[in-house]
């Protein structure tokens, strides 16, 4: 069995080859159960801790299962908020072939799959990105979105304008991670919003971040750290004013704020939405159709990317 360490999961998953891996996933037959998403008590913390469980497996081929533990307050221990291991398995043998840290591999087909995403979502000639948040995920969505699209200039904003600083000197140190000429620490998203192409995000907010009236026609707005039914980073506004994609219609709709919310309040019905990566990538739904429309893309993770991810790794080491 093959144990791939942090390292090599991000010098293995390039973002091309990654991408293209879970265009062709969401393509194929594969069973994927819903995932097990348990919250638990922390008493040593002022918010729950969450179990996720994440099975997926091709029949016959391979079979895998994440297991994370997600705890927002783990900042007040100088840790990340999200620990996991992630296990890969011949499905026709039952024998496991590949473990791996499942931290970094989730951030890399997070953002690979929020670029795919706005491969079909965002404007072709998109030049300019806000990232909104500054965790492990900020680099790694920045990186993956410079694939998709020829980005010029990225504002990096978070609540620490000394994080946000963080994310820009690691890419700039790794300068063969991306074709951006400019970074910049954005201070204030009220004004910095309506002037970029793309908006991405990814925070554990419980409220909105992002505003409806800041948005204008041609934007695409990349959501991705509203993982549970009461957080939330963009307000009604936003998602009535949307073309609203999901990465899966099963899970996207219940456990993220961002359209439970709406739904439970009549704003927003599920047949609102205009498709998922299924149905782009079998293009069952097209997209994006002019430079007017404003396109919002809802993730909350999906075990066939973690497969997708883990599969690719173990074709590059045998």
């Amino acid at each position: 069995m093959f144990l791939v360490s942090e390292a090599e999961v991000q010098s293995i998953l390039s973002y091309p080859a990654l991408i293209e891996a879970l265009q062709k996933a969401f393509q194929e037959d594969y069973v994927v159960p819903m995932r097990h998403h348990h919250d638990f008590n922390n008493p040593k913390a002022s918010k729950d801790s969450t179990l996720l469980l994440m099975p997926a497996w091709q029949a016959g081929e391979f079979l895998g299962v994440k297991v994370v533990t997600v705890s927002p307050d783990n900042y007040q221990h100088q840790l990340p908020a999200i620990h996991g291991t992630y296990l890969l398995f011949n499905a026709a043998t039952g024998q496991p072939i590949l473990q791996t840290d499942a931290r970094r591999l989730t951030s890399k087909r997070t953002a690979a799959a929020s670029a795919l995403a706005a491969s079909y979502l965002a404007k072709r000639n998109s030049k300019t990105l806000l990232m909104v948040g500054t965790g492990a995920l900020a680099s790694q969505l920045i990186e993956a979105h410079a694939q998709v699209r020829s980005l010029e200039k990225v504002f990096v904003w978070g609540r620490n304008p000394e994080k946000a600083q963080a994310v820009i000197d690691l890419l700039t140190r790794s300068t063969k991670q991306t074709n951006v000429r400019h970074f910049e620490v954005a201070t204030d998203l009220e004004s910095i919003v309506p002037t970029v192409d793309i908006i991405s995000v990814a925070t554990l907010s419980p409220k909105p971040l992002i505003l409806g009236k800041w948005l204008r026609p041609g934007q695409h707005v990349d959501l991705v750290g509203s993982y549970k039914p009461d957080m939330r980073e963009a307000d009604d506004a936003a998602i009535r004013k949307a073309m609203i994609y999901v990465d899966t219609l099963e899970g996207a709709p219940k456990e993220s704020g961002d359209l439970a919310i709406p739904i439970k309040n009549g704003l927003l019905q599920k047949s609102d939405i205009k498709g998922d990566l299924f149905a782009l990538c079998q293009s069952k739904v097209l997209g994006r159709q002019s430079n007017d429309e404003l396109t919002l893309f809802k993730s909350v993770g999906h075990a066939l990317e973690d497969l997708a991810a883990a599969k690719l790794l173990y074709q590059h080491l045998v």
